[in-house]
This record gives structure tokens, sequence and C-alpha cells, in this order.
């Protein structure tokens, strides 16, 4: 059952202890959820939206995390989620090459993946607290003070920050990437169009890349990482796509030929791809919220459900009847968070600097057809081992 934000709950539960508060609920949070209220915990997850919901995603998902969501019964089969073995680049005037993906992965929504994940939390025993938007959070006396918009507060033995890429609550906590302004916007669509459903495709264009990828039920998910400055010089997303992304004939075609689902795009502002402290004040980070994740790190939803199984599992192996160690906790996260995903978001982050510019996304192109071992490389390197 979802539990209400109301004056009833506050007064039943604001002075009791939980033992984990989740702060969003995206595919970190959302998996932390179901695994800690399958271990028994009492987990309460606060998400400031409802589900289903849209989300900017490039919805490429590498099949790293499949043996993991089969064993845990949590593998939306019934969606039929594409598989995807094939891998396009392209560079900014439209050269392109392919390769297959040794790996491969599958397309789907996160409208349909959270909103699944959703309904699997709260038949493990997750309570959530939906539209709710969490405006502080303070450690003190071994325990949190969760305070919320509304004005009322709730306690709780550990907390997890799960709720994305940049929050007013990283202000308010005062983490250190939150002042450095970024000029990276993200555009999302999902369109009916004729693309083949095993591939996923990154085009280059000025200034930045565009990822599309076959999701379910027929549909195809086109999400681009622009500059605000471009879209400032041409008035509006749709002259910027015409004046800018239309140079990759790519491009030009699939926004010329698909009929577009959505009424208007989805937007984020201010991407940034900064490192994050994964342990800050003693709320344990999860998924972007921990270091926010480079599209060319592989892909972002098969790391943020991966950093949720880590977590969850140093959870439970440290949280004994209400007493654990901390400083181990919170010790034994950072150390494995860092071996795990470092080096896999070092690599995205350079690798990153290569995209959208003439030149580099030519050498790239250019590598990728002359050398299609270090391509082979490359694209394994972008991709985590089966978990």
């Amino acid at each position: 059952m979802v539990v209400q934000l109301n004056e009833t709950y506050f007064k039943s539960t604001s002075k009791t202890m939980k033992d984990i508060i989740i702060i969003g609920g995206g595919l970190a949070g959302i998996i932390n959820a179901i695994q800690l209220s399958r271990a028994g915990f009492e987990v309460l997850l606060i998400e400031k939206g409802a589900y289903p919901a849209h989300k900017v995603c490039g919805e490429y998902v590498s099949n790293e995390v499949l043996p993991f969501l089969n064993l845990h019964d949590i593998f939306p089969v019934a969606f039929e989620p594409p598989h995807i073995d094939q891998f396009q680049l392209s560079d900014n005037q439209g050269k392109s090459v392919k390769m297959s993906l040794q790996q491969g992965g599958f397309g789907i929504s996160r409208f349909l993946l959270d909103d699944f994940l959703y309904k699997k939390a709260l038949a493990s025993g997750t309570s959530f607290l939906l539209n709710t938007q969490v405006e502080d959070v303070c450690f003190e006396e071994n325990a949190f003070r969760v305070s919320l918009r509304k004005g009322d507060e709730l306690m709780a033995r550990i907390v997890i920050g799960a709720y994305g890429k940049r929050s007013r609550l990283d202000k308010n906590l005062d983490r250190d990437f939150i002042s450095k302004r970024t000029p990276f916007i993200g555009v999302k669509y999902h369109v009916k169009a004729d693309f083949p459903r095993n591939l996923v495709a990154l085009h280059n264009f000025e200034g930045g890349y565009c990822g599309i990828g076959a999701i379910e039920n027929g549909l195809t998910n086109i999400c681009y990482l622009g500059n605000k400055h471009s879209l400032r010089a041409h008035g509006s997303i749709e002259e910027m796509e015409r004046q800018v992304l239309y140079k990759n004939p790519f491009l030009k075609e699939i926004f010329s030929q698909a009929t577009f689902v959505f009424e208007k795009p989805e937007v984020i502002n201010e991407v940034s791809f900064a490192s994050k402290s994964v342990v800050h004040h003693h709320i344990l980070m999860s998924g972007d919220t921990a270091g926010l994740i480079s599209p060319l790190c592989g892909n972002g939803m098969a790391m943020a459900i991966r950093s949720a199984k880590m977590l969850s599992a140093l959870i439970c192996k440290h949280y004994k009847k209400g007493s654990f160690d901390r400083q181990m906790l919170e010790k034994e996260y950072t150390h494995a968070w860092r071996d795990e995903f470092a080096w896999r978001l070092w690599y995205g982050r350079n690798t990153q600097k290569l995209f959208g510019n003439k030149l580099a996304s030519s050498f790239l192109v250019g590598l990728a057809r002359n050398a299609s071992f270090v391509a082979n490389i490359m694209v394994k390197q972008s991709h985590g081992k089966p978990f």
C-alpha cells in the first residue's frame, strides 16, 4: 500500500525511528528498496514525483545486469524489451561505422521500467511517500532527521541518497559540484520510426551527440546531449535541431520521418559530469547521486542497478539487529564504489571529450573502420562484467 502524505500518517510515524529512508525513486532508489525490504528492513522511499513518469535517459541497458535481475525476479520479461546486439557510430558529417556488441543489451523506457520496479517494491513491503520533496537532511546523535518541504520531519538510522543528477537538496547539503555551472542540456523523445530493433546508435553533431535505440512496444528512444549556448543562439529546441543536428544526415532522416509520441520533449538543464562524493554527511549516495554517469561509460541504467545492488548488500552485511559500525560501512562502500566505477567513469568522461567535435568524431569513426580490434576494446571498456 502506498503511504500517503497526510496528517494522520505523520502523527503516527513522525516520531518513529525508521530503519532506512531512501530519497529518490529512480532505478538506484527502487533497487535498494526492493533488496532491503526483502531483507527485513523497514524502508520508506520518498519520491518528488509519481509513477509512471518519463525521464531523460538513453534507455539502453547492457546485459551485465541480466543475471542479477533474473535471480531476483525483477526483469520485465512480460514487456518483451528488444534485444540489442549492434552498435552504430557516426561523425558530425554522417560518416559511420557499425560493429557488433559482444555483450549486448536491451532497450526499455524508464516510464515502464521504473513503474514495474515500483510495483515490485510495494509487493516487497516498501512504503512510499510520492509527490513529496525532501528539503534537508541532518545527522545528529547517530541518526538522521529528514525535513520535508511541507515542514514535517522523519527520523531514520540510515539515509540513502538516490535522487538523481541534480537536486535542490544538493545545494542544501553544500555538495561541491552544485555551484559549478555547466553548458549541457539533455533532450529526449519517443518516436515511431523505421529503426532496426537490434541496434543502438550514437550520432555526433556540433557540440553534442545523440543516442537512438529501440525500446518496448515498437517505439524508438531519441536522447541527445546538447549545448545551452547553441539553444540560445537558435531560439528554440526545434530550430536548434534543424540548424545543428540536421547537419548529420542520420539525424535529419530520423527527425524528419519519425512520428513523435510526446507533445513536447523531455528536457533537463545543467547536466554535470563532475565527480561527486559517495558518502556525504553520512548519507550513502547511490546511482547518479554518487557520481554522475557519463553516457559514454556504457550506460547509466546498468550502473545505477549495480551500485544499488552493491550498497544494499553492504547494508545487509553490517546492519545487525539495529546496531552497526557506521564508519566501517561507509569505508567499505566508498572503496567498493571506487573499485567498481572509478575507471569506468574516468574512461567515459575522457572519451566524451572526443564527441561533438568535427575532427575528433571523424577520427573515432576512422579508427573504428580501420582498426576494429581497437574499437571493440573501447566498446568493451564501456560495459561492465555480468553480476
